[in-house]
């Protein structure tokens, strides 16, 4: 049995315009995105959203520009109000919240992430990492020292007394970072955090996110419109297209098993080699009697195994996760699955 999400949004609407109400029952009853903004001059920027969001996992929303990702992100701390729905955080509905509790949420329970970084320019480097501790009244010694620590965290300490236009950006991502961190919350809310740095610094922020991760445990929601880094970050990926889910679930799921053209698409350029992992297309134990060319690890990826095997299909390894053995993996189950299936494909089998 799961345990109760962290977070759980059921039947979110979102409609901008003068009369969203009024425009609620022309959606219901069937009304397109593209038919409601030309009949009636509205937005529909989120259509009947459900999603589970689980303590200590990273939820990956994804989608393309217009997609309705940080509408969808700024629900969940009432930046944005609802047309309809519930969005529900540790068993409470939000939207019922007044300002004191909203105000208390806000405060201790998230923090946020945002693409451009935010920080204050006349304070140091430990003081914008602090600054969750000043908002709530800490003295500056309080306020300095948790910055400092948090720094250290994320590969800045030394940095501490700099001013932000010392820093690079990549360094000054990396304070944001800190100051999410520093709060304390147990939530990070986390907007295209990434999506304005180079692709090197890029792909350090996300390793650091990673490794961050396995100490703390956080509740993690991060938006990105890049599929290659969400697959990497996510526990769980939902990817929005004009407002409404098309597929949510584990990434290695989704991409093996689209449910849809739209996502097809999507995944169409990854390089599955890359990205999917030995324990997604592994095979029961008793699906092979006789003799393994060796062992691999679970989460080992395909890449890797591709290179050990040096690319020869007869092999097959046994896949072992902590010192046991969980699965067995046939080099042509392999090969297979680095070819994209398609949906008229698995709808006809």
């Amino acid at each position: 049995m799961n345990a109760a999400p962290k977070i759980a949004i059921r039947n979110l609407y979102k409609i901008f315009g003068t009369r969203p109400e009024a425009a609620m029952e022309n959606v219901r009853a069937g009304m397109s995105k593209t038919e409601l903004l030309e009949q009636k001059s509205h937005v529909l920027g989120l259509q009947d959203i459900n999603v589970d969001m689980q303590a200590g996992e990273i939820t990956v929303i994804m989608g393309l520009s217009g997609s309705g990702k940080s509408t969808l992100i700024r629900h969940l701390n009432r930046l944005i109000e609802p047309t309809a729905g519930e969005v529900w955080v540790n068993g409470q509905n939000v939207l019922n919240y007044d300002t004191r509790c909203l105000r208390e949420m806000r405060l201790n329970t998230m923090s946020m992430v945002f693409q451009k970084f935010a920080l204050l320019p006349h304070k140091t480097v430990a003081e914008n990492a602090g600054m969750a501790l000043a908002v709530r009244g800490n003295s500056k010694d309080e306020i300095v020292a948790a910055g400092k620590k948090w720094l250290a965290r994320v590969g800045l300490a030394g940095y501490e007394d700099r001013y932000p236009h010392q820093l690079s950006g990549g360094m000054q991502q990396r304070v944001g970072l800190a100051r999410a961190l520093a709060s304390d919350s147990e939530i990070m809310l986390m907007d295209e955090a990434f999506s304005a740095l180079d692709p090197l610094i890029r792909t350090d922020m996300q390793d650091l996110l990673l490794e961050l991760q396995k100490d703390l445990n956080k509740t993690i929601i991060f938006i990105t419109h890049d599929l290659d880094e969400a697959l990497k970050l996510a526990d769980h990926l939902v990817i929005l297209k004009d407002g409404y889910v098309v597929q949510q679930g584990e990434p290695q799921h989704i991409l093996l098993h689209p449910d849809d053209p739209y996502i097809e698409d999507f995944v169409s350029d990854i390089n599955r080699a890359r990205v999917l992992r030995v324990r997604s297309i592994m095979t029961d134990v008793a699906s092979h009697q006789g003799e393994t060319d060796g062992n691999v690890d679970a989460n080992d990826t395909l890449e890797h195994l591709i290179s050990i095997s040096g690319g020869d299909t007869y092999k097959t390894y046994r896949v072992m996760s902590e010192g046991k053995q969980v699965g067995v993996l046939n080099m042509k189950d392999l090969v297979r699955a680095l070819v994209p299936a398609r949906v008229e494909q698995r709808t006809v089998m």
